[in-house]
Order: structure tokens, then sequence, then C-alpha cells
């Protein structure tokens, strides 16, 4: 490295390559110019590849650090709500107590889905998967606003965020209500979004739901706390959806997609399959000697997690909603007795601490969710519904950036080389 560059010596070649700085983290390698020399990386699972410059999320997972436009999420959960965090995502700022409120209407008044998306819900079987609905109606929704999709408009992208940010609670209730054969619950504008959430899931036309505060707290939490993780796998798919120019809808159903694989938005999915695995309290220790055996395939889900390789620092805030609702149901659940001794164990068992494999944010969300009646097979959607803020906030980033490419990555080709066709008859 010299002047801020690095020298690659490749072959009889050397190349330079400018070294760039950000605000924090890893410096980067400028390789773009590699291409032009003849030769590319190769980064499976781009696990040190930097594929985009964004201004919107910070992640330090050796130290435990998540920041969004530079404030920690540990504040954010405690001091804002989830409109708050929304506003302060796509729109680089904190909200002033006008702005806030102001944008609190537009979301409220956004939250109505057009009356013939109903329609498509009546396509899908009774019993199809929540997020299979969920894909496809999100990407419907262009068919309703194509003549506010110019991608190039700041103002048209942004009231695309809005209105996805906005309609999603009621496109993921309608997915639930559609499952257990009720009648759609419209929303109602007196209603928080966490509220208005519940209520939309919960409410029936022949008697009202009572909604508790300590639940839409938490819901709340868990929306703040998905809002944005920086480029994961669908954050990352967004981007590539929409370099092409994609609309903004087909962009974030291609992000509900994404999250919908087990490895990322169904970890707390996963977490609650592996508590009923375990069953019941007395089962506890055989299955933590099982996750201790390397020869076992047995893995603790919701444990550890693969970027924080301290703690999990949305854990640190969820915890405490996980208990502030557990005792405020006062719930008789076995699931629930196991995820708490669990929990005790994990937390003061040695292997535990040094292996860093501390409950993380899935295990806690996933424990409220079961908690306040969500069945599993809706947790995932719930995890869309909160980080359509993140996909949407770098989309708009993304479009508003000057130079930006198609997204094209490269391979390394192990097929046949060329060779010669023989006809079939041959």
């Amino acid at each position: 490295m010299a002047d801020n560059k690095a020298i690659l010596k490749a072959g009889d070649k050397e190349i330079e390559l400018p070294i760039l700085s950000g605000t924090a983290g890893y410096d980067v390698i400028d390789i773009r110019s590699l291409g032009a020399n003849g030769y590319f990386t190769y980064d499976p699972g781009f696990m040190a590849t930097g594929s985009c410059e964004s201004s919107i999320t910070y992640i330090d997972g050796a130290k435990g650090i998540l920041l969004h436009r530079g404030y920690s999420i540990e504040e954010l959960a405690r001091d804002s709500d989830y409109i708050e965090v929304v506003y302060m995502l796509l729109h680089d700022k904190t909200p002033t107590s006008e702005e806030y409120k102001e944008f609190k209407d537009i979301m409220t008044r956004h939250t109505l889905v057009h009356d013939q998306l109903h329609n498509f819900f009546r396509g899908f079987r009774r019993d199809a998967h929540p997020m299979a609905m969920l894909c496809g109606t999100v990407g419907a929704m262009a068919s309703f606003y194509h003549d506010d999709l110019d991608i190039n408009d700041p103002e048209q992208r942004l009231r695309s965020a809005y209105r996805l940010v906005a309609k999603m609670p009621t496109l993921v209730a309608m997915c639930y209500k559609y499952n257990i054969g009720q009648p759609f619950v419209h929303p109602k504008n007196s209603l928080s979004y966490a509220e208005n959430f519940l209520n939309m899931m919960f409410s029936v036309p022949a008697e009202d739901y009572k909604i508790s505060p300590a639940v839409a707290k938490a819901v709340d939490r868990i929306f703040i706390l998905h809002a944005d993780h920086e480029q994961n796998a669908s954050t990352s798919t967004v981007r590539l959806a929409g370099s092409s120019g994609a609309n903004p809808y087909a962009c974030i159903a291609a992000g509900v997609a994404s999250l919908w694989g087990p490895a990322h938005g169904g970890a707390n999915e996963a977490c609650l399959n592996m508590l009923e695995e375990i069953g019941t309290v007395d089962r506890i220790p055989e299955f933590i000697a099982r996750a201790k055996d390397k020869a076992d395939p047995f893995r603790l889900m919701g444990f550890g997690h693969r970027v924080y390789k301290n703690f999990d620092p949305r854990a640190t805030v969820m915890r405490e909603s996980c208990h502030e609702v557990l005792a405020e149901l006062n719930i008789d659940d076995p699931l629930l007795n196991v995820a708490m001794e669990l929990e005790r164990i994990a937390l003061s068992d040695p292997y535990f601490a040094e292996k860093k494999l501390f409950p993380n944010v899935d295990f806690y969300s996933g424990i409220v969710l079961k908690a306040i009646g969500i069945p599993t097979n809706m947790f995932t959607c719930i995890f869309a519904l909160a980080r359509t803020v993140g996909w949407a906030s770098h989309w708009h980033e993304m479009l508003s950036q000057p130079g930006q490419k198609i997204g094209r990555p490269r391979q390394l080709y192990t097929g046949e080389a060329q060779r010669s066709y023989n006809k079939i008859d041959k």
C-alpha cells in the first residue's frame, strides 16, 4: 500500500487500486479497474465485497453496534416509535414535531388498499402460505399506481415508499384473515401503526379487540428492530432488482421472496420449531448436551448471529419487551416455559458465554409473536412488514446516486470449453 493505494501483483502486471475510507468501518479497495486488466475477483456469498455506497445503516458485528443514520438501535427502540424511524430512514434526518405529525398523518391515510386488491386473494388456495400471498399482492400493487411509477422522479419514489410502508400491515393482516377464513378488517385511522396492525389481525365483526399497551409497544419495537440491517440478502436483492429500472413494487416483492428463505427471514420461525421439538422443560438438558456435541447436527436456533460476533444489540431491548409481554398476558404455555428456561441456562452456562452464543433478536421476537397469538407461518410476513422501509430506503438511495449501473456479477466458469456440435442424427 502506498499513497492510499493497494498494489496488486498479477502475473507480470502491477495494478494500482485506490483505497477508499468511509465514516466508520473497514477501508475498501476499489477493484473496478481489474476487469480492464483481465481479472475479476471471486467472492462467493460476497463475504469481502462492498456492493454499494450507503449512508443508511452501519453495523460493527465484533462490537455489537447497529446504527441507523448514526443513531444506536438501543436508543431508537427505547425512545422513538416506528413511524419516526421510518421517516428518519427515508429522509436522512429525525423529524421535528410538526414533520412527525404530518408524516404520521400521511402514513395513516395510505393504509387502505384498493378494494379490487381483495379479488387477488380469492385466487389463492385457502391454505396458501402467507408469504406466497404477500409476494403476489405486493407485486400486484404496481397495477394500481402505473401512472405514478417514474423512478427518476424523487417525489414519486417517496410516494411509492410511503404507500408500501403504510399498506404492508393491511396486506399482512389480509394474508392471515384469508388463511383462517375470517373477513378482512379495514384499517382504523384512530389507531397507531402497531395498534392498527393488531386490530386488523385480531378483531372480528362480532366484537372489538382490546389492544394491550404492552403488546402494542412490543410489536412497535419488533418493527423498529427489524427496520433495516444493511446489505443483507433481501436488501441486496431489492437493490439488484432496482438497478434494472424495475418499479418499486416489483423490487419490494423481490425482497419479500428473498426474505422467505429459512436462512434469512425464517429464523424466528425456526426458533419456535426448535422449542416445539424440545417440547418440555425436563428435556432441555438433553438438547443442551446435543448443542455442545460437535458430532450432533442439532443447532440451537435463535442463539448467536452470523454478523454479531459478541451480542446482538437488538436482543437487549427485545428481551425487555418479551418479559413485559409475558408478565402482562400471564400465559401458561409449555412452549414459552421452555423458552424462558432455555434463556436462563444459556445466559448462565459458561459454554454459551465462551462461544458467544447469546439469545438474539429472533429468539425474543419469536416468543413475543407466539405469546400474542400469531402463528409461526406469519412470522416472516411480519419481518417483511418491518423491513419494507429498509428496502425502500436503499432503493431510493441507490436511484438518487449518480452513475448507477445495472447489477451484473461475474463468474468463475468451470464448464466445457468450446467444442463442435454434432447434429442429433449423428
